[in-house]
């Protein structure tokens, strides 16, 4: 890897070699270089654009595979993860949000150096919507979110004012723009239901040319989304993810003459695609019970061929113009790598390379909606009941998987079993389970975490009077409202960037957000005061018990600091055990010494009040 200025930073200093001696496996879990995969441009595929934290920050790289020269693209205080290449290769376009808040604008740099540059000239700061590049290296399609505005997606000519092509006061993104540039394709949810998209296929001047819908006729729990346009000149095919027979899967949409192609995949999980480089196949990626691999899908003949893929999960995978797959790879005991079809090292960071952790098991376990998913790591070696940290995803439309995870693996490392509970409203396990909390929102979840901490405690992994409740985002907001809802069921809670006033947050939080949250409750907190009261951990916060850790950042626009003060003033009224963590940055940190010391601030906390 090169800095910003062409120069190789010395990756093995004094100062370095001794601290790989001292520093814990938990700690190098998270110092260790790693690498996203790589994009590559459509036009120019020698030249590439990848994220690192080479240089203990999170942020953009350039790659000219051609010379193996790589440089650092940008080099902010709290780092840099959002960036497009553009298709010719000269451009990388990249997302700066001052503050870490996501509020910005676009930017953008020579993918051989040069000065930042504002890229797109009369559109002011947003959030953003999607970007899509044309061909012709002059045009963008720009999508920008506001709280006054709603969602305003613009064609964006050099050397031309920006002109509006679409407005709609609920969400809707940028899909993809065809490879002529003649059709731009969006995401939007003007029927009210932020979970589930339809799209539009648009003319550069506005008009519409084709509309997809599955939401209409009361299927309000059917979405759709855009996976890409064809890579073909004058290919008017539009590869779309559908959920007709209740999980993912891809079909082939032609926009002009509205045929669809059902792929008719016998693949028993969750299904997206991409588009091979010459439009002949699909690179098809299946997860499925936490785990994931790939298939090449033949559009002429209909084969499916598996894709060689070691078992664990792939992140992310891409098709090469050789017809190669590079794809970026890990398991929960081995860490993450950019892996090739054709055996080659993809990337190789230099400098500390991660340890390895324990491999999770899996747990099934039935509960009130359904058997549920957990992953169970413990140290290798020792016998239980132990302490036991419940490590509860964000989202809450994700999951977790056997992929690579430092802080599961700190935990483990310090003598604790962690189970992490992919509960109703992940996603991997059907539409019927990713949509069954609305309304209820957080208690269902919350009954699917009890059901399997039950199992927990009989089976003898988990030791009843050190369990401690702890995740991010979505967890951390799951954390504080089972310490309120369960108060006897957990020893400690350790919330991060957490929802915790949900109505304040609702008022407080980005506007995609808003909608999101209306779509699970069911209105406003206004229209539905009692979802929102039932829902809120706000609500339950004087039956808390056990002593509560929060860290927040400041500049969060998803779940913004003053409900997070509402709560602690609720807790401090009646001298409640917690401490509060604040940090200048948005929903997490970027920056590797910043998440370090969130880990170790976690783990000095449950020493003090266990003593596990």
């Amino acid at each position: 890897m090169t800095d910003s200025n062409g120069s190789t930073p010395n990756t093995n200093t004094p100062d370095t070699a001794t601290r790989d001696t001292v520093t814990p496996d938990w700690e190098k879990r998270f110092r260790a270089p790693r690498v996203s995969l790589p994009d590559w441009a459509e036009d120019a595929p020698e030249r590439s654009l990848f994220v690192s934290n080479a240089t203990g920050t999170y942020e953009l790289y350039a790659w000219d595979r051609a010379t193996g020269e790589q440089r650092q693209v940008t080099n902010r205080p709290n780092g840099t993860t959002d960036g497009v290449l553009s298709l010719d290769g000269e451009w990388i376009w990249w997302f700066d949000d001052k503050d870490g808040d996501e509020f910005g604008v676009w930017r953008r740099q020579p993918f051989t150096g040069g000065e930042d540059e504002f890229a797109t000239p009369g559109l002011e700061a947003s959030y953003p919507a999607g970007l899509a590049l044309g061909r012709d290296g002059r045009t963008a399609v720009v999508g920008r979110s506001t709280d006054e505005e709603g969602t305003t997606i613009h064609l964006a000519v050099a050397g031309e004012p920006p002109v509006v092509i679409y407005r709609h006061r609920e969400s809707a993104g940028v899909g993809d723009l065809s490879h002529d540039g003649s059709l731009i394709a969006i995401e939007h949810t003007e029927h009210g239901d932020a979970m589930h998209s339809a799209l539009r296929v648009l003319r550069p001047d506005g008009t519409t040319v084709a509309e997809l819908d599955d939401t209409k006729g009361g299927a309000q729990e059917l979405g759709l989304e855009v996976l890409g346009f064809a890579p073909v000149e004058g290919d008017t095919r539009l590869l779309v993810g559908h959920q007709r027979r209740g999980r993912w899967e891809p079909l082939v949409w032609d926009v002009v003459s509205g045929e669809e192609t059902d792929l008719g995949l016998d693949l028993p999980g969750d299904v997206s695609a991409e588009w091979y480089p010459d439009g002949s196949g699909l690179l098809i990626a299946h997860g499925f019970e936490a785990r994931s691999e790939l298939f090449r899908y033949d559009l002429g003949s209909r084969e499916l061929v598996k894709v060689p893929t070691p078992p664990g999960s792939v992140s992310g995978a891409t098709a090469r113009p050789d017809g190669s797959v590079e794809y970026l790879w890990s398991s929960s005991a081995q860490p993450s790598s950019v892996r090739s079809t054709t055996g080659a090292v993809v990337l190789d960071p230099p400098g500390l390379k991660s340890p390895g952790s324990v491999p999770v098991e899996d747990v099934w376990v039935e509960g009130p909606g359904g058997r549920i998913h957990a992953l169970v790591q413990k140290p290798a070696g020792a016998e239980g009941p132990f302490p036991t940290v419940f490590d509860i995803h964000g989202g809450p439309t994700w999951h977790d998987s056997d992929s690579f995870a430092a802080g599961p693996a700190a935990w483990v490392d310090h003598g604790y079993a962690v189970v992490r509970v992919n509960y109703r409203g992940s996603t991997g396990y059907g539409r019927e389970w990713t949509d069954a909390l609305k309304h209820r929102v957080g208690l269902i979840e919350l009954e699917d975490i009890a059901a399997v901490r039950e199992w927990a405690v009989s089976s003898g992994l988990a030791d009843p009077d050190r369990l401690i409740l702890t995740g991010g985002s979505w967890g951390g907001y799951l954390t504080l409202l089972g310490l309120g809802v369960q108060p006897d069921a957990w020893a400690l809670g350790l919330a991060a960037v957490p929802v915790a006033d949900y109505v304040t947050a609702y008022h407080d939080e980005m506007e995609a957000l808003k909608a999101m949250d209306r779509t699970l409750l069911g209105g406003t907190p206004e229209e539905v005061p009692e979802r929102f009261e039932a829902s809120s951990p706000l609500t339950y916060v004087d039956a808390v018990r056990a002593p509560v850790y929060i860290s927040a950042g400041v500049n969060d626009p998803r779940c913004p600091i003053r409900q997070i003060d509402n709560y602690v003033k609720r807790l401090e009224a009646r001298g409640a055990v917690h401490e509060v963590y604040r940090y200048d940055a948005g929903h997490g940190s970027l920056v590797v010494d910043e998440r370090i010391k969130q880990v170790r601030l976690e783990l000095e906390f449950v020493e003090r009040h266990l003593g596990a």
